[in-house]
């Protein structure tokens, strides 16, 4: 049991890599707080941990709002005494979301508003739940565009994750003397819902496939696993990395220094 005795609190647990994340660290011993703006798909989560022999919360929130950040720190810190794992998964990828000329201010705003205010808030409120507890891990999904950029265009998505990744590093020197970890997980192109709104062609998907090494999207269980690994005390000397698990895009495309 990798996670025995912690509490995680996962956001975007309703689908995608976050239900897979939640799913995998109850199965590793771990008690979850199951976070979503959709009630329904937090409750689903929480119900399958459950029916499974594991220990989960539903909670609903809007990361983007300070107030509902507050709530489920509060609400897990509650249910379970303590917080350990802080995985700040919550994001969008929005289907108008294209180049600097056609990309709309509105875009623009929900993109950061969820994926970078989201991850902040997450902080502000979970690092003194850490602290609480002594200290753990937290975890901020970024994305592989971040540090390659996107061949099809999604500035908004690729700005914003390029925020969580600097923001992830900053953290991590902040916090590391407390004993808290910062890593941000940077996945590659995924067969998830999220990315398949946004390649709603087969034009697009095939032009983002051509690109990955290994000729195929990632699961969402193959990214969970990497957060587990992070979560974990495995990863007790881990922290302010870029931590990609991208089927080989970046070894193919980042130029070497």
């Amino acid at each position: 049991m990798r996670l025995k005795d912690k509490v995680a609190l996962i956001t975007g647990a309703g689908s995608g890599i976050g239900k897979e994340a939640a799913l995998l660290f109850a199965s590793e011993g771990a008690r979850v707080a199951a976070v979503d703006i959709n009630p329904v798909a937090a409750g689903q989560t929480a119900q399958t941990i459950r029916a499974a022999g594991g220990d989960a919360i539903a909670l609903t929130a809007d990361v983007s709002k300070a107030a509902d950040c507050e709530a489920m720190i509060s609400a897990a810190e509650s249910a379970y005494g303590m917080l350990n794992v802080l995985f700040n998964n919550a994001g969008i990828s929005h289907a108008d979301d294209d180049d600097a000329i056609a990309t709309s201010e509105v875009v623009w705003d929900l993109t950061f508003a969820v994926n970078v205010k989201g991850v902040f808030l997450g902080c502000k409120y979970g690092v003194p739940a850490l602290r609480r507890a002594g200290g753990g891990s937290i975890i901020n999904t970024a994305s592989f565009v971040a540090i390659l950029g996107a061949a099809t265009p999604q500035l908004a998505y690729t700005a914003s994750k390029g925020a969580v990744l600097s923001m992830s590093r900053e953290l991590a020197a902040i916090h590391a003397r407390e004993n808290i970890r910062v890593n941000a997980l940077c996945p590659g192109p995924l067969y998830t819902e999220l990315l398949m709104k946004y390649l709603n062609t087969d034009e697009k998907k095939q032009r983002r496939l051509v690109h990955i090494p290994m000729g195929r999207f990632g699961q969402a269980k193959e990214i969970a696993y990497a957060a587990l690994y992070l979560a974990s005390d495995e990863s007790s000397f881990v922290t302010g990395t870029e931590f990609l698990v991208d089927g080989g895009i970046t070894a193919a495309y980042t130029t070497p220094l």
